[in-house]
């Protein structure tokens, strides 16, 4: 008697941002899967790319991509009398900006494939307001709106969904959790008493990448240890 096994076929994947902290765990969950993973960011020795530039070189791509993650972010926190224009600027160019021109140029390519699918991220300080987050949060709220506005015109052929973390222990985050008294008082904050990382956050992402995945669309997840939605 034969006993047939299901094979997931390989699939093509493009992260960015994968050089280090969520980017890297979604590039190693996706690779120990099969996948093949295209990486890019501005210290990617392969496809070095800057997604704040005029006219990023996107050449890189293959014919077909089965998933885009952007991981790009930017933790700028300030007084918000602090806050200059070019700061915000910044948030803005590397937030919404580089996700815009990054899907563009993705975009014929996840045309190609049977079941593709789109992962941003935001921040747990678009829902829970928060001081001195006021450039930050203004760039991930518009990821959140981007993220709902592209599902509803890609639907049904491409998925669009957003992570909206809390401080994650990656290097974005080493000042505010640059010693162990920080990361004691960071934890101390969320509901579930830790901070989260990154092979936390990659695992929603890769399963939001999935066919497992397939009915989810136009969703903001807060993965924020309780803090968006509890009080105790």
């Amino acid at each position: 008697m034969f006993h047939w096994k299901t094979i997931n076929p390989v699939k093509h994947f493009f992260v960015i941002g994968a050089s280090s902290g969520i980017g890297k765990a979604i590039r190693e969950q996706l690779e120990a899967e099969g996948h093949q993973v295209i990486t890019a960011s501005r210290t990617d020795a392969s496809n070095p790319l800057d997604v704040t530039a005029e006219n990023p070189d996107f050449s890189f791509l293959p014919e077909v991509l089965d998933g885009l993650v952007y991981c790009p972010g930017t933790i700028n926190l300030k007084p918000f009398n602090r806050l200059s224009a070019a700061d915000f600027n910044a948030d803005w160019n590397t937030n919404v900006l580089g996700a815009v021109k990054a899907i563009q140029a993705a975009l014929p390519a996840l045309k190609k494939a049977a079941a593709p699918s789109v992962v941003m991220f935001s921040t747990v300080a678009v829902a829970q307001g928060m001081p001195f987050h006021a450039s930050v949060a203004a760039s991930k709220g518009a990821i959140e709106a981007l993220g709902r506005s592209l599902a509803a015109e890609f639907a049904p052929s491409i998925r669009v969904n957003v992570i909206a973390p809390s401080i994650t222990d990656t290097p974005l985050a080493s000042k505010l959790l640059g010693n162990e008294d920080k990361k004691t008082a960071a934890a101390g904050r969320h509901p579930l008493k830790k901070v989260g990382s990154a092979d936390e956050l990659a695992a929603l992402a890769t399963f939001l990448l999935g066919e497992n995945a397939g009915w989810i669309t136009g969703q903001v997840f807060h993965v924020d240890g309780g803090m968006s939605a509890l009080k105790i």
